[in-house]
């Protein structure tokens, strides 16, 4: 049996690459992404500065996270409901389209005010959620799993899909190997691989891929330059107080380098054929 023979829909057909809409801009086929904010939402004044922050740095869409699954049950775990509610607030008040995970089925209907539903590494493969997201309305963020191949990360998109729900964006974090001195490993092959074989966007997430600060800029210039459609990056008003991962979050004013200096090198970077430019 080939190897991508039990997928469907997430593959490469002739109707090209996919765009997903949302809100007033769009993720895919020649639309690139700037999806920036802290790892977690934690308090009003936080997220609210920071939304207007990257907003004028040029962030497309601001991210949050108001569930946080974290390896120590001791560490913050986000804010729930409340941030969930801070989030919402902050992306109409900045005129942003928001992301954030979801952790679980049951808390779905808490999710009416935000845009986009992310999936985290944790979760790629927990299988009735993604069922249940394929039946709802709202574009899904799919984060590859830190030990699974790219075969296995579109099989999840396509539990998805299946399902009815077509607007999924693809997310490249890394993959745990042997490698200490970043966080993760990022595959950057996998972004023109993936573009090879499947219509959908395809994201890099440069702060979990590294785990440092200091590293955002060059991989995010790399990922680029490979043909992503977009960066996620975690920033944050004051990356030494953040409550969560605030060794690999930057400041507004480093996030607006990245953008201009990635913006400078957009026209030159991999697009395969098919992409509107």
């Amino acid at each position: 049996m080939d190897t991508y023979s039990l997928i469907h829909t997430a593959l490469k057909t002739d109707k090209g690459y996919s765009k997903i809409k949302i809100g007033n801009t769009a993720i895919g086929n020649g639309d690139f992404a700037y999806i920036a904010g802290p790892c977690s939402v934690e308090s009003y004044e936080q997220i609210f500065a920071t939304a207007q922050e990257v907003k004028k740095a040029g962030a497309t869409l601001l991210r949050g996270g108001a569930y946080k699954p974290r390896t120590s049950p001791y560490d913050f775990q986000g804010l729930g409901k409340e941030g969930l509610r801070l989030l919402a607030k902050a992306g109409k008040a900045s005129g942003l389209p928001v992301v954030t995970e979801i952790v679980q089925i049951g808390d779905l209907d808490f999710f009416e005010g935000i845009d986009v539903i992310q999936v985290g590494a944790r979760n790629m493969q927990n299988f009735p959620l993604l069922k249940q997201l394929g039946k709802c309305n709202k574009p899904i963020l799919l984060k590859r799993g830190f030990a699974n191949t790219i075969r296995e990360l579109l099989l999840s998109a396509e539990y998805i899909m299946a399902e009815g729900n077509e607007n999924v964006i693809l997310c490249e974090r890394g993959i745990r190997t042997f490698e200490t001195e970043t966080r993760n490993t990022l595959d950057i092959s996998s972004v023109p691989v993936i573009k090879q074989i499947s219509h959908l966007p395809i994201i890099v997430d440069p702060s979990h891929a590294t785990g440092s600060a200091s590293l955002i800029l060059p991989v995010s210039l790399a990922a680029a330059a490979a043909g992503c459609d977009g960066l996620m990056i975690e920033v944050h008003p004051d990356p030494k107080t953040a409550l969560c991962d605030g060794e690999e979050s930057i400041t507004p004013e480093e996030f607006k380098q990245i953008v201009l200096k990635t913006n400078n090198i957009l026209p030159c970077c991999y697009k395969p054929r098919g992409i509107n430019i």
